[in-house]
């Protein structure tokens, strides 16, 4: 599926789950693959696009709220997490969705804000804890 995400010149302006700090995101080509790339001040991360349509079929499976659990690449994901999927072995990329070795992590903290921009899913908005289910 096709997602309106933005370009480079005028990318989609996010806020993360608990609305404290904002980033952009923009879709781009990256050695022939589509990517979502993240930029968070001057940090520039780059997810796999599948990541979109996994996860929503992910959610709808899972058909009820699903926590976050956003943790940096060095640090464990809490298991049952959009976090510790989005690293799981036993996703449908059988791995990462972060791209770029030493930032691959934050997926549960970047990606549903998009999805939740695009219609594609809840996401709540408390200072911690935060969740996402399937739209």
């Amino acid at each position: 599926m096709t997602y309106k995400i933005g370009t480079k010149e005028q990318p989609m302006v996010l806020k993360t789950p608990p609305l404290s700090s904002e980033y952009t995101m923009h879709a781009d080509v990256k050695d022939g693959q589509d990517i979502l790339v993240c930029t968070v001040g001057k940090t520039v991360l780059h997810y796999n696009m599948n990541c979109l349509n996994d996860l929503h079929q992910l959610l709808k499976q899972h058909n009820d709220w699903m926590e976050l659990g956003s943790a940096d690449e060095q640090k464990p994901a809490k298991e049952g997490t959009v976090e510790a999927w989005g690293r799981s072995e036993s996703n449908p990329v059988g791995g990462w969705y972060g791209l770029k070795k030493g930032l691959r992590g934050r997926f549960g903290m970047y990606i549903p804000p998009l999805m939740e921009a695009l219609g594609l899913a809840e996401v709540t908005h408390e200072a911690k804890g935060n969740k996402m289910r399937a739209k």
